[in-house]
């Protein structure tokens, strides 16, 4: 059974989701800058440390609810 998580969406081009897929965890980040791209965690502290590289909470000083949003949706995967 493979369980989905929307993390945010902006539009159609801008969204990442995460699917729990048994003991694999996979990303999919879709930005209209890069594309799609796909990342693969084998537990949710590897994930957990991606996100915080990947969000780091000095850039999102101007809007650190938007970041809380980001980091919550992350630890309910």
């Amino acid at each position: 059974m493979i369980k989905k998580h929307e993390i945010y969406k902006k539009d159609k081009w801008n969204m990442m989701t995460v699917e729990v897929q048994g003991r694999y965890i996979v990303l999919r980040e879709i930005s209209d800058q890069w594309g799609e791209e796909t990342h693969t965690f084998m537990s949710r502290p590897a994930l957990m440390q991606w996100a915080t590289t990947r969000f780091p909470k000095e850039e999102y000083e101007d809007n650190m609810e938007e970041w809380r949003s980001i980091m919550a949706a992350f630890k309910g995967v």
